[in-house]
């Protein structure tokens, strides 16, 4: 049956307009972005394929080109119609993010830091450097791989700091194990930089380290 031939109340195009984007399931909103299904399929059943093909809506998201553009439905056109939806949503978080002070929206600061780093399938350790009045200046992604005490270097960090003439900085990286559990390691970093910004009076205000759909605060567990 085709999706025009459901109950209105169970298609997702009104369903979202009725009660919200958050009330679809994952199917639903990819059968939207979909918008038509293949012969014999409606929208939403080859949405429910894909989501079985690749695991979740995170690893459809996050497939390269040649993986999306594989599978059925999919192709150049809907990989890059959804590159610039998800850049378009980093940016918006960005845009939230410079309008006023980073520590009065911090669950802002999560999700643009979230968005920056969940998707990446190696380490990757980030500043998002900030003036005296907290807001941000820009961010940066400074070291890539396994981020541990002989890859992250406290001299480049402070070097960034007074490059961009910083009064604090927020650092961030994330686990691609989906873990965002914080290691020694990162803790021992965590304070390598502290007292090594604290020489040129930048604040470091949060570590928030990224994992799957979550995120751990330095600074709310004290260790700041």
């Amino acid at each position: 049956m085709a999706i025009s031939d459901w109950p209105a109340q169970e298609r997702p195009r009104e369903k979202l307009l009725a009660k919200g984007a958050a009330s679809l399931s994952d199917a639903e909103l990819l059968a939207i972005f979909l918008r038509t299904g293949v012969k014999g399929k409606s929208a939403v059943d080859l949405a429910r394929e894909l989501l079985n093909r690749f695991g979740g809506l995170r690893p459809l998201m996050e497939a390269s080109q040649s993986q999306f553009c594989s599978a059925l439905g999919l192709g150049q056109a809907k990989y890059v119609q959804l590159q610039a939806v998800m850049e378009m949503s980093r940016r918006h978080l960005a845009a939230q993010l410079e309008r006023g002070s980073a520590l009065e929206s911090p669950q802002a600061v999560r999700q643009y830091l979230a968005a920056q780093l969940r998707h990446e399938n190696r380490e990757v350790f980030a500043c998002l450097l900030l003036d005296n009045r907290h807001r941000v200046i820009r961010y940066e992604a400074l070291f890539f791989g396994t981020i541990n005490a002989a890859s992250v270097y406290p001299r480049e960090v402070v070097a960034l700091a007074l490059r961009h003439q910083a009064a604090a900085m927020i650092l961030a990286h994330n686990h691609p194990s989906g873990v965002a559990e914080p290691s020694q390691a990162d803790r021992q970093i965590t304070d390598q930089l502290v007292r090594a910004l604290a020489l040129v009076e930048v604040r470091v205000l949060d570590h928030l380290v990224v994992g799957d759909g979550e995120s751990v605060s330095f600074a709310e567990c004290g260790w700041l």
